[in-house]
């Protein structure tokens, strides 16, 4: 059974629900955080039909996800967005505008305003996830050097607000799950000295008392297909931005 596939991303949900985990949205577990419970966050960084198909995969189960949208036509739909919120799941914005704004804080929040209120406008959002903008050379969480985002009615953002040396992390960047040398931003330090490969290495590690109690998943759904040719199309292609990431990354 191929990675990245829709029918391994059940077989992951499956393997999560026979290990016991509960499901929160990220804004659920900020609020009263269970002790036994997965995370499910979706980038929506493209393809937001894909996003649209987990979700409804997620609400068959019974299962509540957080959906972070960019402010990009490849992301930002009000139709998918409202279909999604319809399901149940939470909805936050995935802000990049420190890129948008060319490093300039005090227009990056400008933008960051009116960003926020075109997504709230259609659903409620207390949440924001920071966008990597690997190819840029500023970090959007910056403008938080400046600004804070608690005056807006955020009341979280994952890289500030969660204990990552509690709440294990794991995220499908660079299209595998120990991507961290091809990742610009998305990482945090590594407080549980485990590492996975492919899904189908963290479907077999999840049996009590061998997995963390407390996990956040991050899925970039652009990635997973049952579509032969997408799942070709996006295999290769995301050779080439590991390639480039890579040297990125050494080069800074």
């Amino acid at each position: 059974m191929h990675d990245f596939t829709l029918t391994t991303y059940q077989a992951l949900l499956d393997g999560l629900q026979r290990a016991g985990f509960g499901f929160q949205t990220f804004e659920g577990f900020l609020k009263k955080p269970e002790e036994h419970v997965a995370i499910l966050r979706h980038d929506v960084d493209d393809r937001k039909l894909h996003s649209l198909e987990f979700a409804r995969i997620q609400h068959r189960r019974g299962i509540r996800g957080s959906y972070f949208f960019r402010m990009v036509p490849q992301s930002f739909d009000p139709d998918v967005i409202l279909e999604i919120h319809g399901m149940g799941h939470e909805i936050g914005y995935h802000y990049e505008d420190m890129d948008f704004a060319g490093g300039n804080p005090h227009e990056a929040i400008r933008l960051f305003e009116k960003h926020l209120q075109t997504l709230r406008n259609l659903v409620p959002v207390t949440t924001i996830c920071m966008h990597g903008s690997p190819r840029s050379r500023y970090d959007n969480k910056d403008v938080w050097k400046h600004y804070s985002y608690q005056n807006y009615g955020i009341i979280g953002e994952p890289y500030f607000d969660l204990d990552f040396s509690k709440i294990f992390y794991l995220t499908d960047t660079g299209r595998r799950w120990d991507g961290h040398k091809v990742s610009v931003r998305d990482k945090v330090p590594d407080y549980f000295g485990l590492s996975f490969h492919s899904t189908h290495d963290i479907i077999r590690r999840l049996r009590p008392g061998s997995f963390p109690k407390q996990v956040m998943f991050n899925f970039h759904p652009q990635r997973w297909t049952d579509d032969r040719r997408l799942w070709l199309q996006e295999k290769y292609s995301q050779t080439v931005k590991n390639w480039v990431k890579y040297h990125l990354i050494r080069l800074r």
